[in-house]
């Protein structure tokens, strides 16, 4: 049974799965095995190898990524290993519990993308986007500018959301669920997708409003056919939060590798912004502005 992809990457990067590092002994063993094979001056023995950009994500995770190099990560991965003369190679592993164990700390690839600052699971880059949860509504709606669960607006309307994510406890404390429609949390990302239906619901009236994690949510409703408004939901203050600063992931021991990812970042900001607003990403900066350029 697996989690919606984007529901295990809303679990990590929002600090819900266990920050214990597994196998602590295994991995300070393989970074010393490394070591004592020798590096140059640039600290190349924090990587598995140094001529080629190794990244370790889910194949069925989009927008995120895919085997086939299809989501937004996939994209700023490649921009990255461009920018560093690299090659790119991926190891692909289904993204649920004991990714980071099984991947990264495992010395199969070098970074994981799009991990919540904070989570100290690994050692977090700078953030590259900041971003929140969005309230999903037909462009038309009388909803679409609506930005707080305490807004009057939302009293007796009907709002899905998917089960035990943090917004929920934002319509029990407005007192919304009476009417909300819940999503499966736990499913076969096989044979369902609670995230396109919960769409498809707001497309044919079934509820006024989705509820999603803004980068899923954006993309979804960019493909839409119908006309549909992605609204920030930046002013609920509180916990859990809505908004994140989304940053990149390598093991902790790695500062070398953290510093040079830092500087591409900072480097190509406007690059890596340009690709995730083509996938619907609602970008954020620090005062919660809408990031359109």
């Amino acid at each position: 049974m697996h989690k919606i992809g984007m529901m295990r990457r809303h679990l990590l990067k929002m600090g819900l799965l266990s920050a214990a590092l597994f196998g602590a002994l295994a991995l300070w063993q393989g970074y010393i095995a490394k070591a004592q094979t020798g590096g140059d001056e640039n600290g190349a023995i924090e990587l598995v190898d140094p001529k080629v950009l190794r990244v370790c994500a889910d194949p069925h995770h989009l927008p995120f990524s895919d085997k086939n190099g299809a989501g937004f990560e996939n994209k700023i991965a490649a921009l990255l290993a461009q920018k560093l003369g690299k090659k790119l190679a991926y190891t692909y592993y289904p993204d649920s519990q004991g990714f980071i164990r099984n991947t990264l700390n495992a010395f199969r690839c070098d970074i994981v993308m799009g991990i919540a600052q904070g989570v100290d699971i690994v050692q977090t880059t700078n953030p590259y986007y900041r971003t929140s949860y969005v309230m999903i509504t037909k462009k038309d709606s009388d909803l679409a500018t609506v930005q707080s669960f305490a807004d009057p607006k939302l009293k007796g309307k009907r709002i899905g959301l998917i089960a035990d994510s943090a917004p929920g406890n934002y319509l029990v404390a407005n007192n919304l669920m009476d009417k909300a429609k819940s999503y499966p949390l736990f499913i076969d990302t096989r044979f369902s997708e609670p995230a396109k239906d919960m769409l498809n619901d707001l497309r044919d009236g079934k509820i006024d409003a989705a509820v999603l994690w803004g980068p899923l949510g954006g993309y979804l409703a960019k493909q839409s056919t119908v006309p549909l408004n992605v609204q920030p939901l930046t002013k609920d203050k509180g916990e859990p939060r809505l908004s994140y600063r989304i940053c990149m992931g390598v093991r902790h021991m790695d500062q070398n590798w953290k510093r040079t990812l830092n500087k591409l970042i900072a480097a190509n900001a406007t690059q890596i912004n340009a690709i995730l607003r083509s996938y619907g990403v609602p970008l954020l900066d620090e005062n919660d502005v809408p990031i359109t350029r």
